[in-house]
């Protein structure tokens, strides 16, 4: 409860909830059990796309972490666990489509990954990755670069957590004039994160740079918050209905 009694002590103005089932498809998300740090198990796999399902959405793209040094996931690993999650929605009776891709961890190894075709990308060639919350890789271009030449469209996810670029502005407009997308993570917006993100965030939206929403969902708080929070503040409503969202389109 400390971060929704944070909130209100704020006196945030909230609007009406806003109609989250014209996203339709969310791409960022963690419930495949027991390869990442998201759903456990397919029990609360389940739970997550039941709830998933009542929030409005129709399909899910969930993208498990790979890293070379902790997740080593990879496209074998990661379908099985989605059949696994399909045959128990289907049991269960649940109304949603899962697909699966992958958030690639921009080291060493992705590169490779890409140069041998070896990544699970989603929709027309997307591809879904992130940067280490430290610093700015210093492979970034040269991976982008790779990227795209592999015929790949890169979506950047949640570019707003990246604090190394919060005081330099330019560098979110930069990356997005090299043709990548933007991921904002739903909860962004709430300032689940810090202010900091949030203000990021909202700066992303109001430059007309935010391609993809996507709830990068771990557990049942963060689909809590948004269903309780996020889809009534001002912002949610205002990029559901600057009609530059892509995610209904997959």
């Amino acid at each position: 409860m400390g971060f929704f009694n944070n909130l209100f002590r704020k006196k945030e103005k909230l609007l009406e909830p806003a109609d989250i089932s014209t996203l339709h498809v969310d791409i960022h998300s963690h419930f495949i059990p027991g390869i990442d740090d998201g759903a456990e198990d397919l029990e609360q796999s389940l739970d997550l796309l039941r709830k998933m399902s009542e929030l409005g959405y129709r399909k899910v793209i969930t993208t498990p972490h790979v890293m070379s040094d902790f997740y080593r996931n990879d496209p074998k690993i990661i379908l099985a666990g989605l059949e696994k999650v399909r045959q128990g929605i289907k049991e269960a009776g649940i109304p949603i489509e899962i697909e699966a891709a992958a958030e690639y961890y921009l080291d060493d190894q992705l590169e490779s990954l890409i140069e041998r075709n070896e990544v699970l990308s989603f929709g027309n060639k997307y591809l879904l990755f992130e940067m280490p919350f430290i610093a700015e890789p210093q492979n970034l271009a040269r991976a982008v670069f790779n990227m795209q030449l592999g015929g790949y469209k890169p979506i950047l996810a949640h570019p707003e957590r990246y604090q190394f670029w919060h005081n330099d502005f330019q560098k979110y407009e930069d990356i997005f004039d090299k043709g990548v997308l933007l991921q904002v993570n739903i909860n962004s917006l709430s300032g689940y994160y810090s202010p900091a993100v949030k203000k990021i965030a909202e700066q992303l939206i109001d430059k007309d740079m935010v391609s993809f929403l996507g709830t990068d969902c771990h557990r049942m708080e963060h689909l809590d918050i948004y269903q309780n929070i996020t889809c009534r503040t001002p912002y949610f409503h205002k990029l559901l209905g600057s009609g530059k969202l892509l995610n209904s389109t997959l």
